[in-house]
């Protein structure tokens, strides 16, 4: 009887290798479509932009688009979130090199005052006002913004030693609704990011006390109890 082959590894024609394949296409053809349709949205609005527009910027077919989105909403809401986190994520690497918590929180209102991102996520959340399926991508953002934030600041305020006023996940949560509320507020009024981001921290105000303002608290604590006690003997 002839020897049974041993088996053959695996190779291009594999099944599990095409799957691998057309997941990681798959992956990159929904990023390329993001990328190509973040900015036509946020110059030409929802109902400004085609979807025809969005496959030719991306190189790609519109039957691409309703294949991994279905609706051109869909499309938009997700482009919204996105660039969202990527403002965060920027919002943060801004604020790494701050030494106090002034320069923190300046840093912060800085970078976000500057982008439109925080704009184009508010007219998702109203389009997902009308359209429910679309909510749970908006409450996943929303819940990813939160734990990233609170953990970066976390971060922030164990390395320098600092006292926060707050804690983390209630100092990122109203920083980022303070954010919302004040830059909406300033594009109906036509503000600069100048005047956004001063508003934004009159607003804050203190979010923490460094070392040394900590140091200095001390003392004078210190000094009250002891001119009391001197003053009661």
């Amino acid at each position: 009887m002839a020897n049974k082959p041993a088996q053959e590894p695996l190779e291009a024609g594999d099944p599990k290798h095409a799957v691998r394949a057309t997941r990681s296409a798959g992956r990159k053809m929904r990023s390329l479509l993001l990328d190509a349709a973040s900015p036509l949205f946020r110059e030409r609005g929802l109902s400004g932009t085609a979807i025809t527009d969005i496959a030719a910027a991306a190189d790609a077919f519109p039957s691409q688009i309703t294949y991994y989105f279905r609706t051109k909403e869909a499309l938009f809401v997700e482009c919204a979130c996105r660039e969202l986190l990527y403002l965060a994520r920027a919002t943060e690497q801004a604020a790494l090199k701050a030494r106090t918590p002034r320069d923190y929180t300046h840093a912060l209102a800085e970078t976000v005052t500057a982008s439109d991102s925080i704009a184009f996520f508010a007219e998702a959340l109203t389009l997902t006002r009308r359209r429910q399926d679309l909510a749970p991508l908006v409450e996943r953002t929303i819940e990813r913004l939160h734990s990233e934030g609170a953990r970066a600041y976390a971060g922030q305020v164990a390395r320098h030693g600092w006292r926060s006023l707050r804690a983390p996940d209630e100092s990122s949560r109203r920083f980022w609704a303070v954010a919302i509320g004040v830059i909406l507020e300033g594009y109906a009024m036509g503000r600069s990011p100048e005047v956004l981001c001063a508003e934004m921290l009159r607003v804050l105000g203190e979010q923490a006390k460094s070392t040394g303002d900590t140091a200095r608290l001390r003392l004078v604590d210190a000094r009250d109890g002891s001119t009391d006690s001197n003053e009661q003997g």
